[in-house]
This record gives structure tokens, C-alpha cells and sequence, in this order.
């Protein structure tokens, strides 16, 4: 690994990296993905067609992020990786609102102090959360990610950093270039290759800023329509993939974090009621109760 170069990204106060970290260690969807350390996160990130390792730790505004290539490390796959980077890690996130509204629900309220200053952990991309999301559909989550992996390794994005092979998943341009064929021997069900080749050609005609930036309802509509997409898929990627936080996903394993944090049983008319306060902030709301 000869080509080196450094980032410094800022985060919105509070941040906690530690935080962040200590959420991908448990996080099952991306088990051996990465190493999380006590300091650092270590990972291959793919941004302007070059794979790339990321070593990324705290810094005093944010994280300080150490990227390695076996090519030349240009400046926009740099500011390409940077910005990737902020995005995974939310870095960008106002806790504000959430915070101030939270002084005003003491059961809640002791969630955001033993998470204060976590910023939620997306997905690297939002198209490897695409892919996952129709991966995942009535599977073990652990042979779903040996699905991913083989989807992965079949590109060739790895780096090798301090001994470690590091796989970085496809990007777009990349997946595009499967026939439904093939993805059908890469991931052994021609119903979800069937899902992704579509899904991917759709996605291609997306526009990302409007995804992330336009009216929830329409680009909840845009998700839906992709195939193999239902409701909770598409608030998954809302959520998870696009840093969507307006709203509350009103479902039962919500239902279940909100009891144990509120200690009591709960309706989804209760949990819509609990959730009102948090205004645009709902799906932090949300987050937290799970994260806790």
C-alpha cells in the first residue's frame, strides 16, 4: 500500500466517535465488514472508482481519516471518500432539536445521556443498503451476508492494510455491468437477482439529491416503486440510507424499545403520540430507542 494521504472532517456538535463505534460493533448487518476498535474504525471504502482502505479515529472537531490505495489518491477520490465518510458517519447530523425536545420527556431523556452525542451510523451507500434490503428479504441474516460478500469479492475491491484483506462493495457502475444471469449464480435465487437487476437500472435513473433532499412522501413513493421494495424496505432506506429522520417508522420491534424505555405497554397510537413532540427529528427519536 504506497499511496497515502490525510482528511480532517468536522462534525456537528456534540459528536462522539465513541459512540459510533461502539454502535457498529454490535451492529449485525455489517459484521466483519470492518474493524471497530476502541480508537479507530478501519474499512475499505470505494468512491471515483478507486478501492481504498480508511483508517478513521477522532479528531478535536470530528475524525481524522487516513486513506491508502495502491494507486494514486487523486483529489476527487479523496473529497469523493471524504464526503462518503461524513455521510456513513453522519457527521453532519443537528442533534439540536432532539436534544432540547427530550428536557421535556424525562424517560427519553436518559437515553440521550448515555448516548449524547452519538450521530446516527448509516450504511456506507445508500445502494449497498438497496442491495442488502432485497438480500436480506426471508433470510438468515448471516447467509445474507455471505450472499453480499460473494456479490462483493466478485468486483475485486479489496485492499490489504497491515495484513487485513478489505472488501469494499460494488459501485454502481460496477453492478450495472451483471447480467440477471449473473447475479442469479452470485446470489442463488433468480427471484432477487431478478429484484436487483431491475432495482439497480431503476436506482441508476434516481436522482440522489432528490432522494436525499425531496419531499419525503415523493421520494418514499420513488423507493417503492423500485421492485422488490415493500414498506419496510423503503423505510429502511429512508432511515438508513438516506439519513431520513422525518418520521417514526410506527412498527412492532419499535413498539418493543419504546416500552422498555418509557416501562410501560404501549399502542401505536401511544407511540405516534410520544413520537409528535420530536417534529422532524422523529426518526432520531426512533433511532435512539433502538440504539439504547
Amino acid at each position: 500500500m504506497s499511496h497515502t494521504t490525510e482528511l480532517t472532517l468536522t462534525a456537528r456538535q456534540p459528536f462522539d466517535f465513541a459512540a459510533s463505534l461502539g454502535f457498529l460493533r454490535t451492529f449485525p448487518a455489517m459484521t466483519g465488514e470492518q474493524d471497530a476498535g476502541d480508537r479507530a474504525l478501519v474499512k475499505a471504502v470505494r468512491a471515483d472508482g478507486l478501492t481504498m482502505a480508511a483508517t478513521i479515529a477522532a479528531a478535536e472537531s470530528g475524525v481524522r481519516v487516513g486513506l491508502s490505495a495502491d494507486r494514486p489518491i487523486g483529489p476527487a477520490a479523496a473529497a469523493a471518500a471524504g464526503e462518503q465518510i461524513s455521510f456513513f458517519l453522519g457527521l453532519d447530523d443537528d442533534l439540536t432539536g432532539l436534544y432540547r425536545t427530550a428536557e421535556s420527556d424525562p424517560p427519553f431523556a436518559a437515553v440521550v445521556r448515555r448516548l449524547h452525542g452519538y450521530h446516527q451510523v448509516k450504511f456506507p451507500t445508500p445502494l449497498e443498503l438497496l442491495c442488502w434490503s432485497i438480500l436480506c428479504q426471508r433470510t438468515p441474516i448471516a447467509r445474507a451476508r455471505a450472499v453480499k460478500q460473494t456479490l462483493t469479492e466478485s468486483f475485486g475491491n479489496s485492499v490489504t492494510l497491515a495484513g487485513r484483506q478489505l472488501w469494499a462493495f460494488p459501485d454502481l457502475e460496477q453492478l450495472l455491468t451483471l447480467t440477471q444471469e449473473e447475479l442469479a449464480a452470485l446470489v442463488g435465487n433468480p427471484r432477487k437477482a431478478d429484484y436487483l437487476h431491475r432495482s439497480l437500472r431503476g436506482w441508476a435513473e434516481l436522482d440522489q439529491d432528490f432522494l436525499r433532499t425531496g419531499p419525503y412522501q415523493q421520494v418514499e413513493q420513488a423507493l417503492l416503486a423500485l421492485p422488490g421494495i415493500g414498506p419496510w424496505s423503503a423505510t429502511f432506506l429512508l432511515i438508513r440510507g438516506l439519513g431520513r429522520m422525518e418520521r417514526a417508522p410506527i412498527e412492532p420491534s419499535l413498539l418493543k424499545a419504546a416500552a422498555r424505555v418509557y416501562d410501560r405497554a404501549l399502542t401505536e397510537s401511544d407511540l405516534a403520540a410520544l413520537a409528535a413532540p420530536y417534529g422532524t427529528s422523529q426518526g432520531y427519536w426512533a433511532h435512539y430507542l433502538r440504539a439504547a
